[in-house]
C-alpha cells in the first residue's frame, strides 16, 4: 500500500521540461494577445527546451511552442500589414 502523497508517476522523474511549458503557454496565448510579445518569447523558450530534450522530455512540448511562437509573429505581422493597407491605425472615441 502506497503512503499518502506519492505516487509512482511523481517520483519516476518524468516530468516535462520548465522552458518546453512556457514555450507552449506563451504560444497558445499569443495567438488571443500580445502575439508581438508573446510569440518570440515562445520561440526563445522552446530553442532553450530544445537544447535541452536530451536531459529532460519535453521535445515535443517545445517543438508545438515554436510553431506557435512563429504563427504569432506571422499573424501579428499579417494583422500589421492588413492595418496599414486601410489608412493606418486610427483611435476613435464616440462623439
Amino acid at each position: 500500500m502506497t503512503s499518502y502523497g506519492s505516487s509512482s508517476a511523481a517520483s519516476s522523474g518524468s516530468r516535462t521540461d520548465g522552458p518546453a511549458i512556457a514555450s507552449l503557454c506563451c504560444g497558445i496565448v499569443g495567438l488571443f494577445v500580445l502575439s508581438i510579445v508573446l510569440g518570440p518569447l515562445a520561440i526563445i523558450f522552446g530553442a532553450l527546451a530544445r537544447r535541452r530534450a536530451a536531459v529532460k522530455n519535453g521535445a515535443g512540448t517545445a517543438k508545438a511552442g515554436i510553431i506557435l511562437g512563429v504563427v504569432d509573429v506571422v499573424l501579428w505581422l499579417v494583422l500589421l500589414a492588413v492595418a496599414a493597407g486601410n489608412g493606418g491605425f486610427s483611435w476613435y472615441v464616440g462623439g
